[in-house]
């Protein structure tokens, strides 16, 4: 009879491979979580296209930004999905802001508003222009 002793390897040493998994796995897991949230926030605003086209229509009708910007362009689906959006109070608000262009000069429209039924009742409408440091304030 062969009286060596056997050395037992080490929990670790057995089970790096499977650990090393769970926590790459876990870690993956949150990033997409994180992730989810923003994108189920612009696949809202995409599918709302109203929401940013009735705060341009209404940005058409002020002066200063006439003045300023020009006349604004209809907003293209990229321009939500470029942009930032968060809704919030049980998605029945939102904070969306996105690139506008107008005849003049471009910059940002950063809006919020209450969701009324199936409509949007603006609390903000601001057009900035990135490029002079000047925000107009839209009336609503």
């Amino acid at each position: 009879m062969n009286d060596d002793i056997i050395a037992e390897k080490s929990f670790w040493t057995k089970k790096w491979f499977w650990i090393t998994g769970i926590i790459v796995a876990g870690l993956i897991l949150l990033v997409i979580s994180n992730f989810a949230g923003d994108i189920i926030n612009f696949g809202q605003a995409y599918a709302d296209p109203l929401l940013c086209q009735n705060a341009i229509d209404k940005a058409n009708k002020n002066k200063e930004v006439l003045q300023n910007f020009g006349k604004l362009e209809q907003i293209d689906k990229l321009a939500i999905l470029e942009g930032s959006t968060v809704y919030y109070n049980d998605n029945n608000s939102v904070a969306v802001t996105v690139r506008v262009f107008g005849e003049k000069e471009k910059g940002k429209m950063d809006i919020t508003a209450d969701r009324t039924g199936k409509t949007w009742k603006y609390k903000s409408i601001k057009i900035r222009n990135t490029k002079k440091n000047t925000v107009i304030e839209v009336n609503n």
